[in-house]
């Protein structure tokens, strides 16, 4: 395994997008810091803890529900997933609940 690091340097103009105010500044698909993968990879190198693994399960979904998430390209699990944990999260919000 190379110890080399995988980090490219940044291509950003820090005196231009340093003033700027969150309003100022236009995120897209497009926007590379909208790139799920770009934020993933941040987290990485953060060193922050990995989350748990994932459990294989068998679900049934309404067929337009899951081509839908399929249309949406790799990572269409991943994006369901995030949809069901916000979910969770939200119903526990709304009940009070803390887990």
């Amino acid at each position: 395994m190379s110890a080399k690091s995988t980090s490219r340097a940044s291509q950003t103009d820090w005196v231009r997008v340093g003033p700027l105010k969150d309003r100022d500044i236009k995120v897209s698909r497009s926007h590379p810091e909208a790139d799920p993968l770009h934020i993933v990879r941040g987290i990485v190198r953060k060193g922050l803890k990995p989350f748990s693994p994932k459990r294989a399960i068998s679900l049934r979904v309404d067929p337009e529900v899951l081509e839908w998430f399929r249309a949406q390209g790799a990572g269409w699990q991943t994006k369901m997933n995030a949809v069901l944990k916000a979910y969770k999260e939200a119903a526990s919000r709304s009940r009070g609940l803390t887990r």
